[in-house]
């Protein structure tokens, strides 16, 4: 095996200060060719490690003859229009630069005559079984992406009783090719709150791996079973209260198991079977509710490999540990436990159901956004806020006028504040909304959803708006209310070309009209027989720059469960950015995408018309 570094120098933005390069994924120029209105729309990556004035020429093969397509090179953009295609015959498109590295633009796309404007996967959907999540990875270190699936049957909220289907994760290549599936088997709940899956090439070796907690009866692809086949720990709730918990590192690229280790923390210390009253005095309750409340994410705790962290608890205790996985062994790195301290109970509560990763404090570090809460690079609390659990969170560079990254956190219950907006360093609220609706229990009712996206070119920032608890407007990244009207709360997307954010609502894609306070629909992949997940929720399988230019692909499910389609944009741009995922920040967001209520992906910088200049990545990439 030959490991390739590719070397660049930049400074990171807003600081002067050159930290350690990251290691990240090598990728190739990642080429679509889709059929448009008028013509067939061609588009490709710029590389994180290239310059940004990188001269592109585009080819097209018909028959073993191959033309030029543009007259001048490309300096402005990663797409091109081809009007002159006949969308009626069978092209291939490759292009060639000048960029050091060659072997980057050893790809090529090919167009099928009367090709559909999506990208299609068949699946093997278990009967009963729906496609859910995703995150992507390259598998099998080839410079491309690979599928990674979560197929779920019947599944169960925490404060739900009843049995649940064994959770099935599956993995494909972009041409279809099912390459795995892993059972993680009976003794591991079906749920969004239970259900995590990391993937990530976590040891640098250009072939990613998948993190998962296993139990007894979990199953690789090859059929090798973890732990003991014949136990069973489902109670008559159809809660799993007792048996061993473990953490298992698989093989990206066969599914096979590689390391397995015990889950930190365990349920109870010192027993696999705890008392109701064991359990109610730790976690808050027995019912197998706030005792199995997971959340992953990975990290570059050291500023230049990645570590990855696996929790449980938000709502009352909170254990974050972190590891390293080298020479194929998991090693604790460090952990981090609301009970471990007098000095650590007061941050007890602060969890959402979903966290972030990102360098809050400029040290070329990565932190921990756990909700209310935000844990260093070591372990330790950098700050908390003490406003408690809430169901959305984004970090970004929100606010262009403050230094560094800000947050946006929403709570469930908490009368002073719904939703608020903080500074990521320092933890200080810059500004707050406050809950006005009471719930049955006489507490202020808090927003569930909440969204932090630049939509509005009028106000500098990204605008922020809540749903629920009498928290009602637009408001800018000042805290000033802009619009008594509120866009949907689910997610964002990077689609027609400029730098505004779209709104992600179910199949839809909409711009805000901030003219006319309304939203207008620009795309819907229901028109194509395609659906959302996890209900009122309404999320795509996965949002991401997967391939082609900067803008971001997005990945749904076919109503009969069948088949994966995913849609990207055919409106040309001039806009030209080096890949979102060679962003380190974009890039650990699809990670932890699938983790527990989906959450759009931020960079770690602001995009907007006015920005003249992007920064760019200090990384390395590393091929296999």
């Amino acid at each position: 095996m030959k490991i390739k570094y590719i070397f660049i120098t930049s400074a990171i933005f807003l600081s002067q200060t050159i930290f350690a390069q990251r290691q990240m994924e090598y990728l190739e120029r990642g080429i679509v060719a889709i059929p448009a209105e008028s013509g067939v729309f061609v588009s490709w990556r710029l590389l994180g490690t290239e310059a940004q004035n990188t001269h592109f020429d585009l080819y097209r093969t018909e028959n073993n003859s191959t033309k030029k397509l543009n007259e001048k090179p490309l300096l402005n953009e990663t797409n091109f229009l081809d009007k002159t295609a006949d969308k009626a015959k069978n092209y291939t498109y490759f292009v060639k630069s000048n960029t050091q590295d060659k072997t980057v633009d050893d790809d090529s796309a090919k167009y099928v005559a009367s090709q559909k404007p999506y990208f299609s996967i068949p699946l093997k959907t278990p009967a009963g079984y729906t496609p859910n999540d995703i995150s992507v990875a390259d598998l099998d270190g080839d410079g491309e992406y690979e599928i990674i699936l979560h197929q779920t049957g019947e599944s169960r909220d925490n404060s739900q009783k009843g049995i649940t289907d064994e959770p099935i994760i599956q993995a494909y290549k972009m041409n279809g090719t099912f390459l795995w599936e892993i059972n993680l088997g009976k003794n591991i709940r079906e749920g969004a709150h239970y259900t995590q899956f990391l993937v990530y090439d976590l040891d640098q070796d250009g072939k990613a791996e998948i993190v998962m907690k296993t139990a007894d009866g979990s199953k690789d692809s090859k059929g090798k079973v973890i732990g003991d086949a014949t136990k069973n720990y489902v109670n008559e709730n159809g809660f799993i209260l007792s048996g061993p918990e473990y953490l298992t590192v698989f093989n990206g690229e066969t599914g096979e198991e590689i390391n397995t280790v015990n889950y930190q923390v365990p349920r109870f210390a010192g027993s696999l079977n705890p008392t109701d009253e064991q359990m109610t005095e730790t976690w808050g309750d027995a019912k197998g509710n706030r005792i199995d409340r997971f959340l992953g994410a990975v990290a570059y705790l050291d500023g230049k490999h990645p570590s990855f962290v696996m929790s449980r608890g938000y709502y009352t205790r909170t254990a974050i540990a972190a590891w390293d996985y080298k020479d194929k062994k998991l090693s604790l790195r460090w952990l981090f436990d609301t009970e471990s301290s007098e000095e650590n109970k007061k941050f007890r509560g602060q969890g959402n159901h979903n966290l972030s990763i990102a360098d809050v404090d400029n040290d070329g570090k990565d932190e921990i956004v756990y909700g209310a809460m935000t844990v260093d690079d070591n372990g330790k609390v950098l700050n908390s806020t003490g406003y408690g659990h809430g169901d959305a969170l984004h970090v970004g560079d929100l606010d262009p006028s403050n230094p560094g990254l800000e947050i946006f956190d929403i709570q469930e219950i908490f009368d002073d504040a719904g939703a608020h907006f903080r500074d990521g360093k320092t933890g200080k609220v810059l500004w707050k909304l406050p809950s006005l609706i009471y719930s049955k229990q006489g507490k202020f009712q808090g927003p569930g959803r909440g969204l932090s996206l630049n939509i509005d070119p009028r106000y500098a920032g990204s605008e922020c708006w809540a749903a629920g608890a009498g928290v009602k407007g637009l408001y800018d990244a000042k805290g000033n209310k802009i619009s008594e009207k509120n866009p949907s709360v689910n997610m964002g997307i990077y689609w027609d070309g400029d730098f505004l954010s779209e709104i992600l609502d179910g199949t839809s894609i909409s711009k805000w009209d901030w003219k006319n306070e309304k939203s207008n629909l620009i795309f819907d992949a229901k028109d194509f027989q395609c659906e959302s997940n996890n209900g009122t929720k309404k999320n795509p399988s996965l949002v991401a720059d997967l391939f082609g230019d900067w803008r971001e692909e997005v990945i749904y499910r076919t109503s009969d469960n069948q088949e994966l389609r995913i849609f990207s944009s055919t409106i040309p741009t001039k806009h030209r950015l080096y890949t979102l995922m060679h962003n380190p920040q974009y890039r650990l967001s699809i990670v932890w995408q699938n983790v527990g209520y989906n959450q759009p992906p931020h960079t770690d910088y602001y995009l907007d018309e006015s920005v003249k200049k992007i920064p760019k990545p200090n990384i390395i990439t590393v091929k296999h």
